[in-house]
């Protein structure tokens, strides 16, 4: 099982703030579960393909091609900005 959480404008557009999923066996990276994640829908396509998102894996921010493994904590949230 892995934790997956969205966090900001991502929770209110898939209408989710975070999940407990089997990780399926033939993804262990990023790019691989966004995939699998994109598939459940347009929104989630969307959602996820903008380029600015930032991902964190066990709460640190990580490159796009970063491993994964059962037991990881993976969020998505877009970057902030300041005023």
């Amino acid at each position: 099982m892995i934790q997956l959480r969205y966090f900001a404008s991502l929770r209110e557009t898939l209408g989710i703030g975070d999940e407990q999923i089997e990780l399926p066996d033939n993804i262990s990276d990023l790019p691989a579960l966004t995939r699998w994640l994109q598939d459940r829908g347009e929104s989630w396509q969307s959602a996820l393909a903008d380029k600015r998102l930032h991902v964190a894996v066990n709460r640190q921010i990580v490159p796009a091609d970063t491993a994964i493994t059962d037991g990881d904590e993976v969020a998505w949230f877009p970057p902030v900005t300041g005023g």
